[in-house]
């Protein structure tokens, strides 16, 4: 008998389709009242939901036969997950689809606020010329922090590539950075940053995050970006901050105010902090539609039916192979006289060579920023060893603890212990001829 599946909202065509050609027998409803869907969720194995309504305890307990919940949107605050798993319900979301969305609208409302162009369009409408009032920033030299490297988080930092611009992110688990940002203490971002962006999502940690004190903690006036959840941000702090210059300017697109169906707002009188917000020329507000684009309609539908399809039939078997080594990462040989070598390569070759030697710059076919290090070292290097040979070589590699577990199951000599540093981690290996190789999962933002 084929699972049947209640949609509760509807999304993308492509859902349905794919779902019944998959064998899985579709059924929508979405008028019904929550109380009427619960006298009639234990005839199915699966919901499709955005945010109609919160799936609680009560819920759960009528779906008898429930296998999985599929939210079509990135996080999954509106179902009790700790007892949705307990009864070993499946949950599914799909951050994926709409991450290239919501890292476009967050420097989209970078740029606007920076460049003042929400009031500059108002003024030049309204037949009113003025060039210096409307001076903007630039983005170039600044240090963007980032909470919360997830999908959203990596999605926008990967947008500021083309910026000259200082990357970091913060986040709960730990070695999450990469080359497009730099991870460190929540301490050193607020230390550091001139742009806060949040993507996390709405927890009983992140509730009400972004208050008085957490502001003040800042070393720096900042600005402030939110296409996470409104209620990690307390208005009336924010509105304060604003006031005061602590904060120069806000991206909001989403409210504290809104309806955990994200639908609507509020009903009744408008908060004074709200109305602070909408007359405020240092404020820019969309309504939660960050990943809301024609794209990422049909993306997300698309994760959710390839997920659900996992669920049942299992993961299919990628076709692209497996990545090992990513480039050459560095070339290394003794000599008799290293520094006098690195002048005769400046002087007649032209190299930029400093106390290491010359890092050469080129790009992946990602479009990623990569370094490759030429370096001599002294003909009494220890660092070769075991190895007696004159050079060494260095690969870069994309997930080093993963190919030192493999290569160590493939009896390949292992030497010493891997290290992590700033800019990178390090493993060496032995190849059967005894030259030593250094494999390197880089940070090459740490040389910039």
């Amino acid at each position: 008998m084929p699972a049947k599946i209640l949609h509760l909202d509807s999304n993308h065509p492509l859902l349905l389709e794919q779902l019944a050609i998959a064998g899985f027998e579709n059924f929508e409803d979405y008028k019904s009242s929550k109380e009427e869907i619960e006298a009639k969720i234990a005839d199915y194995h699966g919901i499709v939901i955005r945010s109609r309504f919160k799936i609680d305890k009560t819920f759960l307990d009528k779906a008898v036969n429930l296998r999985f919940i599929a939210r079509v949107g990135a996080g999954l605050e509106s179902i009790d997950t700790e007892y949705a798993e307990s009864k070993n319900i499946a949950l599914i979301a799909a951050p994926e689809g709409n991450r290239n969305a919501v890292g476009e609208h967050s420097l989209a409302m970078l740029l606007s606020l920076f460049n003042k162009l929400n009031l500059a369009d108002a003024e030049v409408k309204a037949g009113h010329w003025n060039r210096e009032k409307n001076r903007g920033h630039e983005l170039d030299g600044k240090t963007v922090g980032i909470i919360g490297y997830g999908n959203m988080g990596k999605s926008f930092a990967k947008k500021l590539r083309g910026f000259d611009v200082n990357v970091l992110c913060c986040d709960i688990l730990k070695n999450v950075g990469d080359a497009n940002a730099k991870q460190v203490s929540l301490e050193k971002l607020q230390q550091k940053s001139d742009v806060l962006s949040l993507h996390i999502p709405w927890t009983p940690q992140t509730d009400k995050m972004v208050n008085a004190e957490f502001i003040g903690a800042f070393q720096k006036p900042f600005w402030l970006i939110n296409t996470s959840r409104g209620k990690n941000v307390v208005t009336d702090d924010l509105v304060s901050a604003l006031k005061s210059g602590k904060i120069l300017g806000a991206g909001l697109d989403v409210l504290e105010y809104e309806k955990s169906s994200f639908e609507t707002l509020f009903s009744g009188e408008i908060p004074a902090a709200f109305r602070y917000l909408l007359e405020s020329n240092n404020v820019i507000l969309s309504p939660h539609i960050a990943g809301w684009t024609v794209e990422s309609k049909q993306r997300l539908a698309q994760v959710i039916v390839d997920k659900i399809k996992m669920l049942y039939f299992g993961t299919p078997k990628s076709a692209e192979p497996e990545a090992r080594v990513t480039g050459i990462g560095g070339v290394f040989f003794k000599t008799k006289n290293p520094d006098e070598l690195k002048d005769w390569y400046k002087k007649h070759l032209g190299l930029n060579t400093d106390q290491y030697g010359c890092t050469f710059w080129w790009k992946d076919r990602y479009g990623n920023d990569c370094s490759t290090q030429w370096s001599p070292f002294a003909e009494d290097t220890t660092y070769y060893e075991p190895s007696e040979k004159q050079f060494m070589q260095n690969f870069r590699v994309s997930n080093l603890d993963l190919l030192l577990e493999k290569l160590a199951a493939d009896g390949v000599t292992m030497v010493g212990e891997p290290e992590a540093h700033e800019y990178g981690k390090f493993g060496w290996i032995l190849d059967p001829e005894g030259n030593k190789i250094e494999l390197w999962e880089p940070n090459d933002r740490a040389f910039l």
